[in-house]
């Protein structure tokens, strides 16, 4: 008698019109089609958007298994294939040997002994911002996220690319602009033409120019006044591209490298810090435990690279806003050939998803998941949870490679404001996540400055 194989198991999920209703009803919210997908379907979700087949997985061993152990099966998947027409091959999107090609040339520029030596580049920026923040006290409500964005360009600028970046002060509505066309992509998954003249479009190809613009100026300086000396990513970028046989392919991938390393190198961190100071607002406790690790450590000097381990709270608290509004919110990949995720079966071809934002409140891995605790991340607590239940920075062989330098600004650039001002929202006010590239706060985040 012949065998006959047994259908292998797909995950439960709702109907394809329950999905789209579902759409509709969140008006579009990912972040609450995720969350509500997972309270109601378990770890492993079916979701059949469109004419793509998603599946979601939300247990930590499962994003083990895709985002590290077997992620050599796995590319980038749903919305970075289409924000490559946004972004291009940046290291973002790029994949097999132009990204391992490309990840060689930036990675000695993030080692840990490098990004120490860039501490007093960070504190001098951050010092810039507090006494940009000090010319607000008791005045009107401002925009902090504009000011962190200031922030974060002008530490990368110095400290990845060897420059002063403050000369593009449009630099941050080009991003804007380029997140948004990014995001239009994963929505439209690419189906519609780049060039319909609509609104959206129009503003994304003017952005795209002045970026172009922008690392060409960049790259022009840099020929014109090369700094040997110095292995900055720029410097690094310029020797690797010279040996395209093609130079216009090698102008290509700088551009797009360029774009993609200042849009990423910026935006999360910001966010972040955004979330940070929104969170202290609404937890005075914290705010004050923290402002007073802040005063005992740096007293009234800026902080050296030692002091990092020193402030042992202030992490904690970063740890935390993470946990909430981790950077990357999900981690979109597609199966390269049939495998099998928790007991499921993924055919070739499929899209996958691994949702740090979800798994960052799963449950079963953290109690009263919608609280904010800093204390979640104290050692003795931190020990005992799987690894793979906080990916603020990914995992696997794409883990971020600029996440050394985004917790050194983020605790620093936290400390430092604290001991000196005290930043509130309006009464009333609530930020709400807007999950675009990173996870940001939609609309900007208006506070009012006081002495601390």
């Amino acid at each position: 008698m012949a065998l006959v194989d047994r259908p292998r198991e797909v995950p439960p999920g709702p109907s394809r019109s329950a999905t789209i209703a579902l759409l509709r009803k969140l008006a579009g919210d990912r972040l609450e089609l995720m969350t509500s997908s997972a309270s109601v379907y378990g770890d492993a979700v079916r979701l059949a958007i469109g004419p793509k087949t998603l599946y979601f997985f939300n247990h930590p061993d499962h994003a083990k298994h895709v985002l590290a152990d077997n992620s050599d099966n796995y590319h980038k998947g749903i919305g970075y294939i289409q924000a490559k027409r946004a972004l291009g091959d940046g290291l973002l999107t790029s994949e097999g040997d132009l990204w391992r090609k490309q990840r060689r040339t930036i990675q000695p520029v993030f080692h840990p002994k490098r990004i120490a030596a860039q501490t007093g580049i960070v504190a001098e920026e951050a010092a810039k911002l507090v006494a940009r923040l000090r010319a607000h006290v008791d005045g009107e409500p401002f925009d902090v996220l504009a000011e962190l964005t200031s922030l974060t360009l002008g530490v990368l600028g110095r400290a990845l690319l060897d420059t002063d970046l403050g000369a593009f002060d449009s630099i941050g509505h080009s991003f804007e602009a380029v997140q948004d066309q990014a995001m239009f992509e994963m929505e439209t998954m690419g189906l519609l033409p780049t060039w319909l003249p609509l609104p959206k479009q129009r503003r994304f190809r003017r952005a795209r120019r002045d970026l172009q613009h922008v690392v060409d100026r960049l790259v022009a300086e840099r020929l014109g006044n090369p700094r040997r000396e110095s292995r900055d990513v720029l410097t690094r970028l310029l020797d690797s591209t010279r040996q395209e046989p093609n130079p216009r392919v090698g102008a290509q991938r700088r551009r797009d490298e360029l774009v993609t390393l200042l849009l990423a190198g910026h935006e999360t961190t910001a966010s972040t810090l955004g979330w940070t100071l929104f969170l202290l607002d609404r937890h005075p406790d914290v705010r004050e435990r923290l402002r007073a690790e802040a005063v005992e450590v740096l007293q009234d000097r800026l902080p050296v690279h030692q002091d990092l381990h020193r402030l042992t709270y202030t992490t904690m608290v970063i740890e935390e806003v993470m946990r909430l509004y981790p950077p990357v919110w999900i981690l979109p990949r597609q199966a390269l050939a049939d495998d099998d995720v928790g007991g499921y079966h993924v055919p070739a071809g499929t899209d996958v998803l691994v949702c740090p934002y979800t798994l960052h409140r799963h449950p079963a891995f953290w109690p009263a998941p919608s609280r904010f605790d800093p204390e979640r991340f104290a050692r003795h607590r931190k020990d005992h949870r799987p690894r793979y239940a906080y990916l603020p920075f990914g995992a696997g062989p794409r883990f971020c490679v600029g996440n050394t330098l985004g917790m050194l600004e983020a605790v620093f650039v936290t400390a430092m404001i604290a001991r000196e001002l005290r930043l509130r929202t309006k009464p009333g006010y609530q930020a709400v996540a807007e999950p675009m590239l990173s996870l940001r706060v939609r609309g900007g985040l208006p506070m009012t400055a006081h002495p601390s």
